[in-house]
């Protein structure tokens, strides 16, 4: 007759067609969630691989500061930290430069703290004026009237060797590191 131990070793050797199957559909389910997941992971770790060990947030140059006469506001540019070379124009990033006095500096975001508008400044009036719903800020970038929640966002700055530099790479918001500066005194209605 048969012998047990032969069948045993048998029936461990002998894959069934539906373990089979079972094992492709887990080895293709596996892949299909490693297809998927690894776009969201590179979303995820941009900031660390494509900013270089933090140049996401370094401090880049915008100009001597004999280019920033005391008491007026200019406008600026710079170019992100992190760019592409396929970026083109896209990659500069516009901000308004505040000189108060000597080394004392404002640096604006450009844009609306309402929605994101770019805002102009108007030197005649001594105002920023955003053109999308009417938001206006006085020029040490503190909100005036319309629906902005708050001023401007402004850049961290310093200045060595006769260079203004910011902290960019992350436009300033609630989120970053960026601060908002309250004006002193006066009505905060």
């Amino acid at each position: 007759m048969s012998d047990p131990a032969a069948n045993t070793n048998m029936s461990t050797r002998e894959v069934s067609r539906r373990d089979f199957l079972a094992k492709i559909g887990a080895l293709l389910n596996g892949l299909a969630v490693l297809l998927l997941a690894t776009p969201v992971i590179g979303y995820l770790m941009a900031p660390i691989l494509r900013g270089k060990h933090g140049n996401y947030k370094r401090w880049v140059a915008l100009g001597h500061v004999t280019d920033f006469p005391e008491g007026q506001t200019r406008f600026a540019e710079f170019r992100n930290p992190i760019s592409s070379p396929w970026d083109g124009d896209t990659d500069k990033t516009p901000c308004w430069v505040r000189r108060i006095e000597g080394e004392q500096f404002q640096v604006f975001a450009i844009n609306c703290a309402h929605l994101g508008c770019p805002v102009r400044w108007f030197p005649q009036s001594g105002l920023f004026m955003c053109p999308c719903h009417g938001g206006v800020y006085y020029r040490d970038g503190s909100r005036a009237s319309g629906p902005p929640p708050r001023g401007l966002f402004q850049y961290e700055y310093k200045v060595e060797d006769g260079q203004l530099s910011i902290h960019a790479g992350q436009l300033p918001t609630l989120s970053t590191t960026a601060s908002l500066r309250r004006r002193r005194g006066g009505c905060e209605g």
